[in-house]
């Protein structure tokens, strides 16, 4: 059951972590907060089991540089990052690395105790090959256009970026992201870098 799951809250600025802190422990969550990645580490909490939410960019050792201490540890833990705006990037590596989830800032508290709540219910799990196929079902249908999209998007690249190396208007981007992000059933773009990362990578090079 979540209510009986640690959460454990690493982030520097004290009124984001107040704010996630208070939100679930409302949901009815056990939350341990931390204003550092070394303090939680100094904690011993990495030893334990649940989820930690961290920010990615902090002092001393960011949320990536954490992220890579606890695998070293063996940790147990499901990562959810949190992300400032342009840090889209850095959260695909994350994802990459292992993080089950990640948060863009400004988020609802929905999206907060909807990332925790997946994090919770098991650790990530590789895609079976009925799952598989299907996405590559979904991936067939999208027109080269839209896979060009797909690829820069999931590499966190913004609409006029993206615009730039296709030759194109931002505002024709967002019309294909938007065919693929359907196409692909994906709700959010964390949908659709774990999608990537089931398809085998080949659109996170």
């Amino acid at each position: 059951m979540a209510n009986e799951a640690d959460v454990f809250v690493v982030d520097d600025d004290d009124a984001v972590r107040d704010s996630i802190v208070l939100s679930l422990r409302l949901a009815g969550h056990k939350v341990e907060a931390f204003r550092s990645a070394t303090a939680f580490l100094d904690a011993g909490a990495a030893q334990r089991r649940g989820c930690l939410v961290t920010d990615i960019r902090m002092p001393e050792m960011d949320g990536l540089e954490l992220q890579e201490e606890l695998a070293r540890r063996g940790a147990k833990l499901a990562v959810v990052v949190i992300t400032g705006h342009g840090d889209v990037p850095l959260a695909v590596r994350a994802m990459k690395a292992g993080a089950t989830d990640f948060l863009e800032k400004p988020f609802a508290r929905e999206a907060l105790l909807g990332c925790v709540a997946r994090a919770l219910d098991a650790a990530p799990k590789a895609a079976s090959d009925a799952e598989t196929q299907a996405l590559r079902a979904r991936l067939n249908t999208l027109t080269p256009r839209e896979r060009e999209v797909f690829a820069r998007v999931v590499a966190g690249k913004q609409s006029k970026v993206v615009a730039y190396e296709l030759g194109t208007s931002p505002r024709t981007v967002e019309v294909h992201r938007a065919r693929m992000m359907k196409k692909m059933a994906a709700a959010n773009l964390a949908d659709l870098v774990r999608m990537a990362l089931a398809l085998g990578g080949e659109f996170l090079r």
